[in-house]
């Protein structure tokens, strides 16, 4: 689904390493109004969990809701947690999830999203790849909230740009955590950012897409997955004004876990979901059972 707090706004923390439950604040949080998050959007549940696909008898198709897309992106990765330090367990996810994001640009599978526009146009697909940030600080030990992740963004990003996508790989496992990934968006002293956050998926089948090339680490074929789907769903949906079906659903939410083949970029071949197109569907020219998702 895609949210479990709409557009609900929430201050950051001051301690980028609080420990927090999703949504929630501890009692020694101190509010620090230079840096403000959004809701949870985009949550990759984990296997078995249903996408959804609008209303009974509604179109599936997504809607759009009067804000901005993105046109470009600008991605800086940022790895946190102490094991980040340590060779045996980054192994390849680093250099691999670098290739991801330096190739992802100007693809067939970013082109998927391109049908769509907002108030500034057209969904773009370029794509400029920043250096790696590495935190080695402890990271949340369970869930964290936006507030807590963004507070982090705002910790190791010292110049953020308008357009700049800050993914988060947190060294902790998901445990029984219910989803695998998600993503969001805020402001840090004024500037608008969006960001994710992904779980250490190593040995997690519930987060797996099953990727049977073996050229890869399972743990980076995990997280290239969900990371696929939270790009293309902060290109469509920055900041909760822009497409969604009648459920909430965004166009990666919707393809979640339903594959047609591999992406080949970054020189690697990347067994990725689809997104869903209204496009396809009108035409039933996609993969998926109901026919909308492209990849």
């Amino acid at each position: 689904m895609r949210r479990w707090a709409v557009a609900v706004s929430m201050t950051a923390v001051a301690a980028a390493t609080s420990l927090t439950l999703a949504g929630s604040a501890g009692a020694h949080e101190r509010p620090d109004p230079r840096v403000a998050s959004g809701g949870m959007a985009g949550v990759v549940h984990a296997r078995g969990a249903s996408a959804g696909h609008g209303k009974p008898g509604s179109s599936p198709n997504l809607l759009f809701h009067g804000g901005a897309i993105m046109t470009s992106t600008s991605v800086r990765a940022i790895f946190w947690g102490s094991k980040w330090g340590q060779a045996g367990f980054t192994g390849d996810k680093r250099s691999g999830l670098d290739a991801f994001y330096g190739g992802i640009g100007g693809t067939q599978y970013l082109n998927t999203n391109r049908e769509y526009t907002g108030t500034n146009g057209q969904v773009g697909t370029g794509v400029t790849n920043g250096a790696q940030v590495v935190d080695t600080s402890t990271a949340p030990s369970r869930a964290p909230s936006t507030s807590a992740v963004l507070a982090e963004v705002a910790k190791v990003i010292t110049a953020p740009v308008a357009n700049g996508y800050y993914p988060v790989y947190v060294d902790t496992p998901r445990g029984s955590t219910g989803y695998c990934a998600w993503h969001s968006y805020g402001t840090i002293n004024g500037v608008p950012v969006t960001f994710g956050f992904f779980f250490n998926l190593d040995g997690d089948p519930g987060c797996d897409p099953g990727d049977a090339s073996g050229t890869k680490s399972q743990g980076l074929e995990a997280l290239a997955n969900v990371s696929g789907h939270e790009i293309s769903e902060t290109l469509t949906d920055p900041r909760n004004g822009g497409w969604w079906d009648s459920k909430g659903a965004e166009n990666a939410d919707k393809c979640a876990w339903t594959f047609h083949g591999t992406s080949n970029f970054g020189g690697e071949q990347w067994l990725i979901q689809g997104n869903w197109s209204n496009a396809a569907y009108t035409s039933r020219s996609g993969y998926d059972s109901l026919k909308g998702c492209i990849v």
